[in-house]
């Protein structure tokens, strides 16, 4: 469920919200005059989260690619291509 506070509360409460953020890996939604302001994350949830995005597209940019072309490569090939890149021949 979404946390949901007023940003005065990032002044006020600092520590009770950076322990919110860190114990549940969760963000904490800030409000202004009752209008989103912005988001408290802790970072690792934050490197996780652009983890996440930053693989997702590469598979989103793979897919699109793998539209336009029918060549196919085996998982030996694969991993005869990444072993040459990573000198491990």
């Amino acid at each position: 469920m979404n946390m949901i506070r007023p940003v005065s509360d990032l002044r006020n409460n600092f520590a009770e919200i950076s322990k919110i953020v860190h114990e549940t890996a969760q963000p904490v939604f800030l409000t202004k005059n009752g209008y989103g302001n912005m988001v408290v994350l802790s970072m690792e949830a934050f490197q996780k989260m652009q983890f996440e995005s930053e693989v997702y597209f590469k598979l989103l940019e793979a897919e699109r690619e793998a539209e336009h072309s029918g060549k196919r490569y085996s998982s030996k090939e694969v991993l005869a291509a990444m072993k040459d890149t990573m000198g491990e021949r």
